[in-house]
């Protein structure tokens, strides 16, 4: 069961005053971080005053709406794509950020490349924070805000202890792809999402 920070509740030392931060980022900001972004939003509703969601690309052409199947995929779950439009990933969204999740390592390295000293720790990719991110880490903890951030430090702990092959943690691009593969791959984020957010969710 989730618990909402209420105004009343002493906030965590090391949570910021407006929530905790997370940013999603592919390359276009068409399909895979908004999508990501959409349903971790959904998943995580009870918890939308402590946790801000938003994505980027870092090669997006700015105000691009969203392809059709992308949103339909989104309604057909119940979350809400109306307004999501593309934006250019900057240094500043992911400083801004608490923690970023790339669609593939080359968008985890992006944001690296941007602020080095304030993402190393902070940005993995969607996949590898899924295979990390583990619920024990902030047991007992009952603020989503403050879930995150113990949720963040645990899987940067284990993060050279638990490899995975060359590609494992990479969501391909839906973008152009055939039908059944753009099923598997919206799939996949979906799956991934819902891992994530189990964790945030359990307390």
């Amino acid at each position: 069961m989730l618990h909402v920070l209420h105004p009343s509740t002493a906030a965590s030392p090391n949570v910021r005053a407006s929530g905790f931060h997370v940013l999603v980022v592919c390359t276009g900001n068409l399909y895979r971080s908004p999508l990501a972004e959409c349903l971790l939003r959904q998943r995580l509703c009870e918890a939308r005053q402590a946790i801000q969601l938003s994505s980027a690309g870092t090669g997006a052409a700015p105000g691009t709406p969203m392809p059709i199947t992308a949103a339909s995929f989104l309604r057909e779950r119940g979350a809400d794509p109306s307004g999501m439009s593309s934006r250019q990933l900057t240094k500043e969204l992911v400083e801004n950020s608490d923690l970023v999740l790339g669609a593939a390592t080359e968008h985890r390295e992006a944001a690296v490349r941007l602020s080095p000293v304030w993402a190393l720790a902070r940005a993995f990719t969607l996949c590898e924070f899924a295979r990390l991110v583990r619920a024990e880490d902030a047991a007992g903890v009952a603020d989503p805000a403050a879930r995150f951030v113990s949720l963040v430090r645990g899987a940067a702990a284990r993060r050279g202890a638990a490899s995975a092959h060359p590609g494992d943690d990479d969501i391909e691009d839906p973008l152009g792809a055939p039908p059944q593969e753009l099923g598997e791959r919206l799939a996949q984020i979906e799956d991934v999402v819902d891992r994530i957010a189990a964790a945030v969710r359990t307390g």
